[in-house]
């Protein structure tokens, strides 16, 4: 299925699963032949990582972005990555097929426009400091430029509270839908920030109304290189598409 078919799809949740960050041919292959035995269409994995600390890993780069397509070339799935700065989005758009935008450089504007110009989908993730309507505010700078192909992320919030990474914003996903007519897709993982709490930290979003999903998996997370603790394993992510599969059924939505 090509990206054009998912984002003019009515009434269908998109899945897009994959590690967070590409560390291997290896890992990247065994996890993308997994989902898409399962049926999930989008993979997604990070080339470009900004990290909080310049001493962790910071992603393979270019290197990392030909074992995506390599991925792509023999399962068919759809790319996501992201795209950090003017230079690196050259690379991503050359290679991806949906352009990631993070929340770090979610009021990036420089960024915003020059993604917009690529005319690719792009997938944009709310700053964990931003408001609904400065994120709104934010796809505009992408769509000044002819470019509506947008999808909109709630991703969690920086709140007082501590019991989680972030906080994810479940009320973000009917407001969004009231304000404009992107879809609006829920990302479990990082507002978890333990993969205990992942599933149903999903399948709120989905019941929610949300018009897709984007999940962390790795093969074997402890081993992983960022963000191991709230990545699924292969397993976890099985049973979770399962669930996901049943609620959208109640939601009357069609799992792409």
């Amino acid at each position: 299925m090509m990206v054009s078919d998912i984002l003019n799809l009515k009434e269908s949740l998109i899945v897009m699963a994959g590690p967070c960050s590409v560390e291997s041919e290896s890992q990247v292959l065994e996890t993308a032949r997994a989902l898409k035995r399962l049926g999930v269409n989008v993979l997604r994995g990070g080339a470009f990582k900004p990290r909080t600390y310049p001493e962790s890993f910071q992603g393979l780069g270019e290197d990392g972005l030909k074992i995506l397509a390599m991925a792509r070339e023999e399962t068919g799935m759809s790319i996501v990555t992201e795209a950090m700065d003017l230079e690196s989005l050259r690379l991503v758009e050359k290679y991806a097929d949906i352009i990631q935008i993070g929340s770090r450089n979610s009021q990036n504007f420089p960024l915003l426009k020059a993604a917009g110009k690529t005319m690719k989908p792009v997938l944009l993730k709310r700053g964990f400091g931003n408001t609904i309507d400065e994120l709104i505010g934010s796809s505009r700078y992408i769509s000044m430029s002819g470019n509506n192909n947008i999808m909109l992320v709630e991703r969690g919030i920086r709140t007082f509270e501590n019991s989680t990474r972030f906080t994810l914003d479940v009320s973000a996903v009917p407001v969004l839908h009231e304000k404009v007519n992107y879809p609006v897709i829920i990302d479990p993982s990082h507002p978890a920030g333990n993969s205990r709490y992942v599933e149903p930290l999903a399948l709120a979003g989905i019941a929610a109304g949300a018009d897709g999903i984007i999940v962390e998996v790795h093969p074997d997370p402890s081993r992983a290189l960022s963000d191991a603790a709230q990545q699924l394993n292969l397993d976890q992510f099985s049973r979770l598409y399962s669930k996901i599969k049943e609620i959208s059924r109640v939601m009357n939505k069609n799992v792409i």
